[in-house]
């Protein structure tokens, strides 16, 4: 039984590939359905923005190209052999790992791709169509992506401009339990909105231009309270920050118009710049801007690249236990059919030596212990060595060998 994979990404296909190949939970039955008729019986489905993978095992050679021919007739309205990528055995499983860990994504190290994939495998496992084998690869493969977010926190390097100013005010002021005013309600300002809101602000103040926009976010965000833009200079007066993001091709915030009376801090996300330079020069005032954070995000890039370095090492090593552990599996079947044999003969022997001889029940009990000790320790050195075996082929001579020798 080997492991594979097949499917197409954000490397290989565009978005209007990726917009037409998408499983829904009735599509991915469908293809479990399919693919259990081929005989392929464990299999997880992970569709996402960025990718729609297929990960199996599968013991017939032809299995990898019947997968990638059912999965193309699910989608017959364009034509995937351009766009398809697969992977076989050892180079699949790393596949898998590093999927997990966010070494694959557009974003590396991201973390939200570990959430889509345990997503994935429940959703396989409660359909049945993961047992021991791929249960373990995917455990793993969590297990593996978890080890490297806590011992390398790479998500602590933000790439994102937005989010690394945010950490940055956390990380310099603290944001818990301060007031701030939010000028805009396009994507820039919806994210700061609730990285803010993550990091605890104690209130949040919207002042846009459109009311529709205000709107929408009000609806996702109800804590909020919207204000008027002509109004932004007054709202001010009550927060410590103010972060704006807005399309204006002219200054929203301007100094001479700023009362400035305790210590504030201004984040400008917009390009061109909303809020005056010159407030720097304001006691009290802390301003931060995109050419200021384009360098720590360029800073936290080379940091993220050395950590995923790291990262890959710590799979290497994750990929190569669970290849010995799936190697193990192979011949857990043969165990069991030694274990079960010698079982039979200690019951065969003791219900011999019960026949012939009178015996009380701790005899009985004794005999028994002593017959199944015997014969656990007489199989106990040749199971640790079927352990050890190395290669496929090694595993397949001694299981053919074992089978005609105790005819299991």
């Amino acid at each position: 039984m080997d492991f594979g994979f097949c499917g197409i990404n954000y490397k290989s296909a565009g978005l209007d590939i990726r917009d037409i190949v998408n499983f829904t939970d009735s599509r991915k039955m469908e293809m479990f359905h399919r693919l259990e008729k081929e005989g392929i019986l464990q299999c997880m489905i992970l569709s996402t923005c960025n990718r729609s993978e297929v990960y199996y095992f599968y013991e017939n050679p032809r299995h990898p190209e019947i997968i990638r021919a059912v999965y193309q007739e699910m989608f017959l309205q364009v034509d995937l052999k351009p766009y398809f990528n697969h992977m076989e055995r050892e180079a699949a499983i790393k596949y898998l790992f590093r999927v997990t860990a966010g070494m694959e994504s557009q974003i590396l190290g991201e973390d939200q791709i570990l959430g889509q994939v345990k997503e994935a495998f429940e959703f396989s496992k409660a359909m049945g169509y993961s047992r021991k084998e791929l249960n373990g690869v995917v455990r793993n493969a969590v297990a593996c992506a978890k080890k490297i977010k806590t011992e390398l926190k790479i998500s602590e390097f933000p790439l994102s401009v937005s989010y690394a100013g945010i950490r940055q005010l956390e990380r310099e002021y603290g944001i818990s339990g301060k007031r701030v005013l939010i000028i805009g309600s396009g994507q820039t300002a919806a994210l700061a909105l609730r990285y803010v809101r993550d990091y605890g602000a104690e209130k949040i103040i919207v002042c846009n231009r459109t009311s529709s926009h205000a709107k929408a976010l009000k609806a996702e965000f109800p804590e909020i309270d919207i204000k008027d833009f002509e109004n932004r200079y007054e709202v001010m007066k009550e927060c410590e920050i103010v972060i704006s993001a807005t399309a204006s091709p002219h200054l929203v915030i301007r100094k001479e118009k700023c009362t400035i009376r305790k210590e504030m801090y201004f984040l400008d996300l917009a390009a061109p710049r909303d809020i005056d330079v010159s407030l720097i020069n304001v006691t009290g005032c802390h301003l931060m801007n995109l050419d200021m954070l384009e360098e720590i995000v360029q800073k936290n890039r080379k940091e993220r690249e050395n950590l995923i370095i790291q990262g890959g090492e710590i799979i290497q090593e994750s990929v190569l236990q669970t290849i010995n552990w799936l190697l193990t599996t192979r011949v857990d079947e043969t165990i069991e059919s030694l274990q079960m044999k010698c079982r039979e003969i200690a019951e065969d022997s003791f219900g011999y030596i019960n026949r012939k001889i009178d015996l009380s029940e701790r005899e009985k009990k004794i005999i028994k212990r002593t017959l199944e000790a015997g014969f656990r320790r007489l199989l106990r050195e040749p199971i640790e060595e079927l352990k050890k075996l190395e290669t496929e082929e090694e595993q397949d001579w001694y299981r053919d060998t074992l089978a005609r020798l105790f005819q299991i």
